[in-house]
């Protein structure tokens, strides 16, 4: 029997989506915007599984020249030691590559501070806390420090801003949180962080909604945010996203769906595997795949079918997604619209064809 061999690449699609920038995002960027000069500190949320793509120049842009805090979530869904067996490396090892990969990243935003927070890491949260302290010190002003918290969508800026407050406060939640974009759609009030007893050591924070950037320069990068949920899952078909989990994967070790199927490149094949094991399948045993693909993207994201990081994290690449962020900025709106609806037209015509 020949040996497994997984694609190099992932095909490019043409006809997939390739904005989410909706009306709610540019009405709170410009509110942001509006709200910057009587903001002391920003910070800046994005998800490490993907610390490239879910950059946004927009924020770069309309934040200059503000302090920033940059705060990478959920980076125990890009690396889990308890995975060593499957990707053939020793725990040190991976240790070892998880660290590498944090130190490139402190790099490209030096001399912002970086924090990698996991979803339950209290350090982090500490670590924000003493340097939100830190900076209302610095001030030297008898007002308290105002905190903006910004972000592609649902990269989990509403738990780090309850998270922050029930560590220092104890208190429960004061922005919703949800599992899909869009939950945030207004900035919210001033909501207290800390309690200094004074007023120049008393901080606060906004919570924001998240903006996606107006044009996704490349298919695979649309892929990637609508994978890690900063899209919702009705904009790209499921069956193509779960195609492009397969197709990553395969790149780390097919060993992480062993349990629905062996390893394969058709994702017909795999998500009838999953069917199977998970009994969606309609009367007569055909595939429910559209259900099949959701519940496999759902596992992913949960981290229950392997936590490794989507983009290739290097000097060059962060080189490419700053030329890529150029283009982005000399894209206005109306063209980046303009843009997706043909491309929304184009897969329309196509989806006529295939069933005509």
């Amino acid at each position: 029997m020949s040996s497994f061999i997984p694609r190099k690449i992932f095909p490019t699609l043409d006809s997939l989506p390739r904005s989410y920038f909706l009306g709610h995002h540019a009405a709170g960027l410009q509110k942001m915007k509006a709200t910057c000069s009587n903001t002391d500190l920003i910070v800046e949320c994005r998800d490490y599984r993907v610390p490239l793509t879910s950059r946004n120049p927009l924020f770069e842009e309309s934040f200059a020249g503000k302090e920033k805090i940059i705060v990478y979530t959920k980076t125990d869904l890009g690396f889990d030691g308890r995975h060593k067996d499957l990707v053939l490396l020793s725990c040190a090892q991976w240790r070892l590559k998880t660290t590498r990969t944090q130190d490139t990243i402190r790099q490209w935003h030096y001399p912002s501070k970086v924090i990698f927070r996991d979803a339950n890491d209290g350090k982090s949260i500490r670590l924000i806390l003493k340097l939100a302290q830190e900076h209302a010190a610095k001030q030297n002003s008898i007002m308290a420090l105002k905190m903006m918290v910004v972000g592609m969508p649902n990269v989990g800026k509403s738990t780090l801003l309850n998270d922050l407050r029930s560590k220092s406060q104890g208190k429960g939640k004061a922005a919703q949180t949800g599992d899909q974009p869009g939950v945030t759609r207004k900035l919210g009030n001033l909501v207290k962080i800390i309690d200094g007893g004074e007023l120049k050591d008393t901080v606060y924070m906004m919570d924001t909604p998240g903006v996606f950037i107006p044009y996704v320069p490349n298919s695979e990068s649309m892929l990637k945010l609508t994978l890690c949920g900063c899209v919702k899952d009705d904009v790209i078909a499921p069956t193509i996203l779960a195609d492009y989990l397969l197709f990553c994967l395969n790149r780390v070790d097919p060993a992480l769906y062993s349990q629905y199927h062996a390893p394969t490149n058709d994702i017909d094949e795999f998500l009838t595997g999953v069917a199977r094991k998970t009994g969606m399948l309609r009367r007569g045993g055909e595939t429910n795949e559209d259900s099949s693909a959701l519940w496999i993207i759902k596992r992913w994201r949960a981290g229950d079918l392997g936590r490794f990081v989507l983009d290739d994290v290097s000097s060059a690449d962060f080189e490419q997604v700053r030329v890529d962020s150029l283009a982005i900025l000399a894209t206005s709106v109306n063209q980046a619209q303009k843009l997706d609806k043909k491309t929304r037209m184009v897969a329309a015509k196509e989806r006529r064809k295939g069933a005509g």
